[in-house]
């Protein structure tokens, strides 16, 4: 497994991470007193001497207290109060991009979480990038240069912020004679570009600009008002002032990618202020994420009227 990885752990852990292969590795789960789960390629399995193995048995790894504050003590270099407006939020990102989902318990002060204390559960999800995941998708939602605004929808685990990230890259550098766009990322939960201490960690592009840790609703002004971007690229948009926001953007000349959870057009529809940006036609082009029962992977592109426009598969 890779050091950038095997770091993050209690020396412990490593030793029995050290030969498991990181490749297809989404998560790696902790939970005091539980067996360690790994996730690779989206099933889960049981880590026991050393192997990732598919069936719980009797020598399984079970994670200790004292594992869960060795690895805290890791990922935040010793000093938990330089990552307290991280930790109030659930999550840290590390060097490398991975992200560290955290459960405990949660002190609050005046009405407004303050931190996480007694840790007893982290979620390890590895960064990755995927080259060439937008590669088919791509030529349909740009015309003579220009960028048709974007909405792509998928329900969980179907890739739709990796092939964000892949578009926000493409979208940035230019390809093939297309020429780059400048392109303001809000990053709320910092997945798309990984930020470590303000820095991406994931290939964003050249004309990136990145707001971390923003809410969607503030982040899409403050890019109009200060960073004139092309395109404004956001994460799983959902409330009305989410939509309210991508409406202004929209109205002061600057392109639309976005995702959102949802399993169809007519789902996605029903929902309060996406009703309205449909309608309205500020979305001219859709693209749904899914597999088939082989475990295949396929896009299908819809124009603003809803019709197909094209397929990939990938």
């Amino acid at each position: 497994m890779r050091k950038d990885i095997l770091h993050l752990f209690s020396m412990g852990i490593r030793k029995e991470l050290e030969q498991v292969a990181d490749e297809g590795l989404n998560e790696i789960r902790l939970r005091t007193d539980k067996p360690i789960l790994l996730m690779i390629n989206n099933q889960e399995y049981f880590l026991c001497e050393g192997k990732a193995v598919k069936e719980r048995k009797e020598n399984s790894y079970i994670v200790k207290e004292t594992d869960i504050k060795e690895t805290m003590e890791y990922v935040t270099n010793y000093s938990l109060y330089a990552f307290e407006d991280e930790l109030k939020k659930g999550f840290l990102t590390v060097t490398g991009g991975h992200r560290i989902g955290i459960c405990g318990k949660v002190v609050y002060e005046k009405d407004e979480i303050k931190t996480i204390r007694n840790v007893q559960s982290l979620n390890v999800r590895i960064a990755h990038e995927i080259r060439g995941c937008a590669k088919g998708v791509i030529p349909y939602l740009e015309e003579e240069g220009c960028f048709k605004n974007t909405l792509i929808l998928s329900k969980p685990g179907m890739g739709k912020t990796t092939l964000l990230r892949e578009l926000v890259r493409l979208i940035s550098d230019g390809r093939d004679g297309v020429r780059g766009h400048t392109v303001g990322l809000v990053d709320e939960r910092s997945e798309i570009a990984s930020c470590y201490l303000g820095k991406p960690q994931n290939d964003i592009g050249i004309r990136t600009d990145v707001l971390d840790c923003c809410q969607k609703k503030d982040g899409m002004i403050m890019l109009v008002r200060a960073m004139r971007p092309d395109v404004i690229a956001v994460d799983e948009i959902g409330s009305i002032q989410d939509c309210q926001a991508i409406e202004y953007a929209s109205l002061c000349g600057c392109g639309i990618l976005a995702t959102v959870h949802g399993t169809s057009l007519e789902e996605v529809r029903r929902r309060d202020g996406m009703k309205r940006l449909m309608d309205e036609k500020i979305f001219l082009r859709y693209v749904l994420c899914d597999k088939n029962r082989d475990g295949i992977r396929w896009k299908k592109i819809y124009d603003e009227d809803y019709k197909l426009a094209g397929e990939c598969f990938g």
